[in-house]
């Protein structure tokens, strides 16, 4: 269907794991810039949809949805400043793809390709890697359309407030474009080894997370083996595809999914094969359904300092957390100075639950999970399942009321505001 306005409108939507749909009664997807702002500066409440691969309710309101995914996906690489900008609603397969073949590269991937760039700007989504800071961190610069209609360019290092703009939780407008960084293109290889010992990891665990660019961990917390451990290193770097065995799991000998029991097919390249980063960073082929499909997700990022212990208390909450699970990954990224990213001044590991699609049970052991990580300062993801509000957040953000300062003074009349940021965010 297309309005009197030109924009695409869709009724009745649902997020990519049907775990909810959305409360507005129309999504808008406009075609150009022009169209956007007068969407904007039009509706009395709104929420820019990414790619609907949120679990809550972050990007629900009960007003008018829009979705960038029909504006033009402009990828403009600059070679002097080594960045690319585009627009907020392309997708990172499709970004990268088109990276690869100018020849440069982002400085990681999130495991899914399908979820767009401004979506997971904003929720601080991440990769993995020791030294690899979240996919926000490479944010050079945004374009926002305020709630006026108006358009707010941020510059790293040159705007006041950027590092409280780039982690924006869709609070202060639609970002309809992005700067990132870039780099030049890196070849990658993928090898997975199976049924780690835990003993040994725990022992070792820096060793562990630091033997390849990207390291990520597959377990559903019982028993005393890992199920797998995935290894992307670039091929300058010694080891990743040459072990023959790594903290007592040996090499998979065929292609598998963190999942037991779903084909490997839909993954990225394994077994040691070379190829470029664009191919190996992300878990899942663009091409393919991303994970399982039917799934919920919670996540919970705790310091680097607390590791071990943290990892310890997810073990002995196993008679709580396997039955309900999918499969659960640990992974690892770098500090930033991002006021509302879980990194925000601290090195961390991720703790990343793939939940069966039973929401009741779920959101009845998240409390516990909580309250059993809350000693290690757990700051849960903002875009999956998790039962913290505002009271319980803001003690550990430090520039959490600068935030919400923030977005008093770019919306003042609350228009992006919605329930999941009132409860979460504002406390209202």
């Amino acid at each position: 269907m297309v309005s009197e306005a030109g924009t695409e409108l869709h009724t009745e939507e649902y997020n990519w794991a049907g775990n909810l749909r959305y409360a507005a009664a129309e999504v808008r997807e406009p075609r150009t810039m022009a169209e956007l702002q007068d969407l904007v500066a039009g509706a009395s409440r709104l929420r820019a949809l990414g790619s609907r691969h949120s679990f809550n309710r972050i990007a629900d309101t009960a007003g008018a949805l829009v979705s960038l995914e029909h504006l033009a996906p402009a990828i403009e690489v600059d070679s002097e400043s080594m960045t690319v900008t585009v627009s907020g609603g392309t997708r990172y397969g499709t970004l990268a793809a088109e990276l690869q073949r100018q020849g440069y590269a982002l400085h990681n991937l999130a495991s899914l390709p399908h979820i767009s760039v401004a979506g997971a700007v904003a929720t601080a989504t991440h990769g993995s890697g020791d030294r690899n800071g979240n996919l926000a961190t490479a944010v050079a610069g945004l374009e926002l359309v305020t709630a006026d209609g108006g358009i707010l360019t941020a510059r790293r290092g040159e705007t006041p407030d950027f590092n409280g703009m780039v982690v924006g939780l869709g609070a202060l407008g639609v970002v309809s474009s992005l700067t990132l960084d870039i780099e030049p293109a890196f070849p990658v290889v993928q090898t997975v080894f199976e049924n780690l010992s835990w003993d040994q990891v725990l022992e070792n665990f820096d060793d562990v997370t630091s033997s390849a660019y990207s390291v990520s961990l597959f377990t559903d917390w019982s028993g005393d083996r890992i199920g797998q451990a995935w290894l992307k290193a670039r091929t300058e770097e010694a080891g990743g595809a040459e072990r023959h065995s790594f903290y007592g799991g040996s090499p998979a000998a065929e292609a598998r999914h963190p999942i037991a029991g779903v084909s490997g097919s839909t993954c990225t390249q394994q077994l040691g094969v070379p190829g470029p980063w664009s191919d190996r960073l992300a878990h899942f082929r663009m091409e393919f359904t991303p994970s399982k499909g039917d799934e919920l997700q919670s996540e919970y990022l705790v310091p680097r300092e607390h590791a071990a212990d943290a990892i310890q208390t997810m073990r002995r909450l196993s008679h709580l957390v396997t039955p309900l699970l999918l499969v659960s990954e640990i992974r690892t990224m770098a500090a930033d100075s991002l006021w509302l990213s879980p990194n925000y001044g601290t090195d961390s590991i991720g703790l990343h639950l793939t939940w069966r699609q039973d929401q009741p049970a779920v959101e009845a052991v998240l409390p516990a999970v909580e309250a059993a990580l809350a000693p290690f300062g757990a700051r849960p993801h903002w875009g999956k399942l998790f039962d913290a509000d505002a009271s319980r957040l803001a003690p550990l953000y430090p520039r959490f009321a600068d935030f919400k300062a923030l977005a008093g003074r770019l919306d003042p009349e609350g228009k992006f505001r919605n329930g999941f940021l009132d409860t979460k965010v504002f406390g209202s």
